[in-house]
């Protein structure tokens, strides 16, 4: 089931079963990366990685440090994620397997409100 990102006005298919993103925090300046796939109609987080801490930040006592990054695996499950993206901070970095890395605005430029993230056919939390 491909992802489909969706703002106000429009929504992208992306042909992808997995993905990462990633993005700096505003405040502590810390890099934050969470490992994403679909299963069953539903996003699953598998893996978090931060490289370093702060407030808010705090990694669970589960969290096993290597080389500098804090790594976890959480297996959360989300029927959507939703994404705020603005002009006063970097975007979101979006991630394939096997095509790397690219800002979001690359995949779905950014209307400065939310981005769902969502498998495709899945009915939309808000009716987007």
């Amino acid at each position: 089931m491909p992802i489909c990102l969706s703002t106000a006005a429009a929504t992208v298919v992306v042909a992808v079963q997995a993905f990462t993103l990633g993005w700096t925090h505003s405040i502590e300046k810390v890099r934050w990366e969470e490992d994403w796939r679909v299963e069953a109609g539903q996003l699953v987080l598998d893996a978090v990685r931060v490289r370093g801490h702060g407030a808010g930040m705090e990694p669970p006592a589960a969290a096993v440090l290597r080389d500098g990054v804090w790594q976890w695996h959480p297996r959360g499950v989300h029927a959507e994620l939703r994404l705020t993206r603005s002009e006063h901070t970097a975007d979101y970095d979006w991630c394939e397997p096997g095509r790397g890395c690219r800002p979001m605005a690359a995949v779905l430029p950014s209307d400065g409100g939310i981005t769902l993230v969502r498998p495709c056919g899945a009915e939309p939390v808000d009716g987007r």
